[in-house]
């Protein structure tokens, strides 16, 4: 008989005391083999007390930051299967049990929990802006990565302990999720999303979330990361990009050469030229770093093999 998986429930919280107990109970009475753990992130309330009464393994984890929380229980927790949920009580327990299935039996490295919510209680579950962020990110995902998301920015989400032990974070604040979505793509994890309800936030529980200072965050680790995974694309664009500019403010100077043979528009000559360089330039860099990324990519996927096998030795 194979032994039972362990399961964690991963809930990361900052000043959740209103909220923190009705998650942990529900997920205990829906989840019973599970073990709850709630990483209190330097909160200021009651969170770590209301969470251990309830029966949750309390962890401290005084670095501020989702991401650094998120590395913290990624770090320090032993499990066969991971479920990450926010403390705040929007998300369904009782979508649990059917997450946990579909990932294992489809055999996933993460699957995400993909928010719906009634079009009437839409306002009050989702800031506007929040549902335009979350459009435009997972199209330039779609665009740059290939990936069909749909939520990227949930923090309901499945994992396996390969992907909880393998993957690489470096995001410190709400932004981790893209940071996960964007390498579990780039390093061929195996991801999928399932529907499930979301809620607005109960009574006397705030956000906080500020909207233009994380989506600001959001879309510059997108950047950073589509730089680092995607290096072919993205300098291969820079440099078309600086071509053009350099035909652009090069043809005055062409002209003159063609219609007087002689070069009036100096200034402009000069710039065409510099644009030029750098754009070879960027191309150069593209293909030098898109041809490491391919080793890099071949050594992570043997490490992964490798550890794998390990586990398959040792059960």
């Amino acid at each position: 008989m194979m032994p039972e998986p362990r399961v964690a429930v991963l809930v990361p919280c900052h000043n959740e005391e209103t909220t923190v107990a009705d998650v942990v109970s529900a997920f205990q009475k829906l989840l019973p083999q599970a073990t709850v753990y709630v990483f209190d992130n330097a909160s200021s309330d009651r969170t770590a007390e209301v969470a251990r009464q309830a029966g949750a393994v309390v962890v401290s984890s005084p670095q501020r930051g989702t991401g650094n929380v998120v590395r913290h229980m990624f770090r320090d927790v032993e499990a066969d299967w991971y479920i990450m949920v926010d403390g705040d009580a929007t998300y369904s327990a009782e979508s649990a049990p059917a997450l946990l299935k579909k990932a294992r039996e489809e055999g996933l490295d993460m699957l995400v929990g993909q928010r719906v919510t009634p079009r009437e209680s839409q306002a009050e579950a989702y800031r506007p802006m929040h549902q335009l962020g979350n459009r435009m990110v997972c199209w330039l995902i779609g665009a740059s990565f290939g990936g069909a998301i749909m939520d990227v920015f949930s923090g309901y989400r499945v994992f396996n302990r390969e992907f909880v032990k393998t993957v690489p974070l470096a995001a410190s604040g709400f932004d981790t999720e893209v940071e996960m979505t964007l390498q579990a793509l780039s390093k061929n994890y195996r991801i999928g999303e399932m529907p499930s309800p979301y809620s607005s936030r109960p009574e006397g529980s705030f956000s906080k979330l500020n909207t233009y200072r994380d989506g600001s965050r959001v879309l510059l680790a997108f950047f950073r990361i589509f730089k680092s995974f995607r290096p072919g694309l993205f300098y291969g664009m820079l440099a078309a990009l600086l071509a053009a500019s350099s035909l652009l403010s090069g043809a005055p100077a062409v002209l003159d050469y063609i219609q007087f043979r002689y070069v009036y528009h100096v200034p402009l000559a000069l710039l065409a030229t510099g644009l030029a360089i750098i754009s070879a330039l960027s191309a150069s860099i593209g293909l030098i770093l898109q041809t490491q990324l391919r080793y890099h990519n071949e050594t992570f996927a043997l490490l992964r093999r490798n550890r794998q096998s390990a586990g398959e030795k040792n059960p």
